[in-house]
């Protein structure tokens, strides 16, 4: 009887460690989550300490375009692929990398052909302007990985999603400094990013089966239409919301003042809201597989998860905003001080982000996916009421401020629309 007590405790370590090793388990999201954007903050942040905020602000505008354009133009395909009940054919893939490579094609032919315009709106220095024809290229490097990849995420196999999203950051972090350092200028930052992608692609070719056909092939794709058209509505509309701010800056004050506006916002996502993000990126497909099974049991796992966010956000909130200042000289220098009161903002921004990335994982896993384009609405009627003034009398900072209320109030929307949904539940 003894040796039975003993041998409990000591079987439940093993139990944990095996799980939190599993192909499938969250331990990889986060360590590809620790590790991505952990090299994508040492790679900005030394081309900062290299370049200058001049630099960045340059290289954030042609990064901008490149969003931008991908904003407008998502399929929402890979979401449909995740949530949807049956799993793709080979011909439905097929016509998904048909479509996605088209896409790329068509968005880094535009970029192309705007490159002078923008150019000139965003007071590039001379010589910059094949900074933008560069990133032109990134959209079509990402439109030719193999759809296999979402094929992957639906079954939740994180391991073999983390392992191909670190060798591309490795990659582009390496190269990235390296050109820095060998005098490439805002370029390195581009070099870096496309050499990336380009590893990132090959190997959802190489490691992820099944390869769709190489042709020219629509058939199938109608299937996912009906459910992705929403992710599109979101996307544009998140398109207002998240790059309004910045297209305003970059026009208005040139790329110095935008370097200093966007590395403060960058870092306050670095350290609050990419984690969960990524944490999305696990919780989407969980979600999604236990609605399929009991739908109850995926109520209580979000309720949980968002909890436990919330929390722990509160005290990351607090201590970064204890210690803004210690933390940009440490980090980028006195010279980035000027971003300090900005990035006291922004900490309340991503923390309210990071709860928008859980709710919008759950709504849509359940198939409600109107509902979080209706949040975003609801925080872009926000941002009309309030920017213009907000601007006028403070400026970024007014600016910085009307996004929080933006995402406070896309945040209740959401929280309301689940709560009436259970009420409703309730009452059949």
């Amino acid at each position: 009887m003894e040796q039975t007590r003993t041998s409990r405790p000591l079987r439940l370590p093993t139990f944990s460690l095996r799980a939190g090793l599993h192909p499938s388990a969250a331990t990889w999201v986060l360590l590809q989550q620790l590790i991505v954007r952990g090299l994508v903050a040492v790679k900005f942040l030394a081309l900062g300490r290299i370049l200058g905020p001049a630099a960045i602000g340059s290289i954030s505008i042609a990064l901008l375009a490149v969003a931008i354009a991908e904003s407008l133009s998502d399929t929402g395909l890979a979401q449909a692929i995740i949530q949807d009940r049956d799993a793709p054919t080979a011909s439905q893939l097929g016509a998904v990398f048909t479509t996605l490579a088209t896409r790329g094609m068509c968005i880094g032919l535009l970029l192309a052909a705007l490159a002078p315009t923008m150019f000139r709106v965003f007071h590039l220095r001379a010589g910059e302007i094949g900074l933008l024809l560069l990133a032109a290229a990134i959209p079509f490097i990402r439109g030719t990985s193999s759809p296999a990849y979402y094929l992957v995420q639906r079954e939740r196999r994180f391991q073999h999603i983390a392992a191909i999203e670190m060798s591309a950051a490795v990659a582009d972090c390496s190269v990235a400094i390296a050109s820095a350092l060998t005098g490439a200028g805002v370029y390195a930052a581009l070099f870096g990013t496309m050499t990336g992608e380009t590893l990132k692609s090959a190997l959802t070719w190489i490691t992820m089966a099944p390869r769709p056909p190489l042709r020219l092939a629509w058939s199938g794709i109608s299937r996912y239409v009906r459910f992705s058209r929403w992710i599109w509505a979101a996307s544009v509309v998140s398109l207002l919301l998240n790059q309004f701010d910045k297209v305003v800056v970059a026009t208005l004050l040139g790329p110095a003042q935008f370097g200093a506006y966007q590395m403060s916002s960058r870092l306050a996502q670095m350290l609050l809201a990419d984690a969960a993000i990524a944490m999305s990126q696990f919780l989407f497909p969980t979600f999604s597989s236990q609605h399929r099974q009991n739908s109850q049991r995926a109520k209580r796992l979000f309720k949980r998860y968002l909890a436990v966010l919330f929390c722990g956000l509160v005290v990351l909130v607090v201590l970064l905003r204890a210690s803004a200042t210690r933390l940009f000289v440490l980090v980028l220098g006195k010279s980035w001080i000027g971003a300090v009161p900005l990035f006291d903002i922004f900490v309340i921004n991503m923390a309210i982000g990071a709860l928008i990335a859980v709710l919008v994982a759950y709504l849509r896993a359940v198939g409600n996916p109107k509902a979080a384009t209706h949040a975003s609405i609801v925080q872009m009627l926000v941002l009309a009421v309030t920017v213009p003034l907000a601007t006028r009398y403070w400026g970024a900072t007014g600016v910085a401020w009307s996004i929080t209320a933006g995402l406070a109030a896309a945040t209740m929307f959401m929280l309301y629309r689940l709560t009436r949904s259970d009420q409703c539940a309730r009452c059949t």
